[in-house]
């Protein structure tokens, strides 16, 4: 069970009426306790526990190898960190892509097993049924689409999507889809600002952006990308709010300085 308090926690209508009040909304990743208890207390409104943990903590190439159980694993410290934000549990590749009853089953199964409020799922109009079903079921979806990592392989790489006006007007005809069968907000990632802002304006639903310009209804970021510790990686609509990096780099090497020259611990640091 979530132990956000009723008063104060962000909730899928909380979400849903902050865009009719024109409030942008922030969206950051975490996937411990630890972090997931700060990024909540700096006011952060939506908690993603992103598919993204295959690669920044697995270190995976790709965010396909995830599983449920270790999404659910994940999730569980984020939910026991969120006192104010609202916290979406990613639906990890294969959990829902076989089948509707498959993808109906686990989706309860997260959010039975990790008290998260809502799960994400990519895709449009090919999974409009699975989403349908599941929301009905009583779980709220985020829909995400443009690129969708986890059909890398389907396309080739992680490139700007919906360039070319085919893809544009599915990608703006599946969001109009996805609003319809009840999505709470959706994900766009990568994508022209322009065709961005048109989606935002197209449908009820909030829209949060990556890469997607700043016309959307609020944005989302990779925590630790944003935070400057992913290393060697540095796409065109990241911002570098702190570099820790290298200030983990520097206190790790004093303590092993210290530990080498016996300066720690000192008589003050010892029973």
């Amino acid at each position: 069970m979530s132990v956000h308090t009723q008063s104060s926690r962000i909730t899928t209508a909380k979400v849903r009426q902050m865009k009719a009040q024109g409030e942008k909304i922030t969206m950051l990743t975490s996937y411990d306790f630890t972090l997931a208890s700060l990024v909540d207390e700096a006011g952060t409104d939506i908690i993603l526990v992103g598919d993204s943990a295959s690669n920044v903590v697995c270190g995976n190439a790709y965010t396909l190898p995830i599983t449920v159980d270790e999404m659910i694993f994940l999730t569980k410290g984020v939910v026991r960190a969120a006192q104010h934000a609202l916290v979406i549990c990613d639906m990890p590749f294969g959990s829902y892509q076989i089948s509707e009853e498959d993808g109906v089953r686990n989706a309860i199964r997260v959010m039975k097993e990790s008290g998260c409020d809502a799960v994400k799922i990519e895709g449009g109009e090919e999974f409009l049924p699975t989403i349908r079903h599941i929301i009905q079921a009583g779980v709220p979806v985020c829909g995400h689409l443009g690129l969708t990592p986890q059909s890398v392989n389907q396309f080739g790489g992680y490139g700007l999507r919906a360039k070319e006006q085919a893809e544009a007007d599915k990608l703006l005809h599946d969001a109009k889809l996805l609003d319809e069968a009840g999505c709470f907000c959706i994900v766009l990632e990568k994508i022209p600002a322009a065709l961005a802002k048109q989606v935002t304006d197209a449908v009820s639903c909030p829209v949060i952006g990556i890469g997607a310009g700043n016309g959307t209804d609020g944005q989302v970021l990779v925590l630790h990308d944003m935070l400057g510790l992913t290393q060697g990686f540095k796409p065109k609509f990241l911002r570098l709010f702190a570099h820790l990096a290298d200030q983990v780099k520097g206190a790790v090497s004093e303590y092993n300085n210290a530990v080498k020259e016996s300066n720690f611990p000192s008589a003050e640091e010892s029973y």
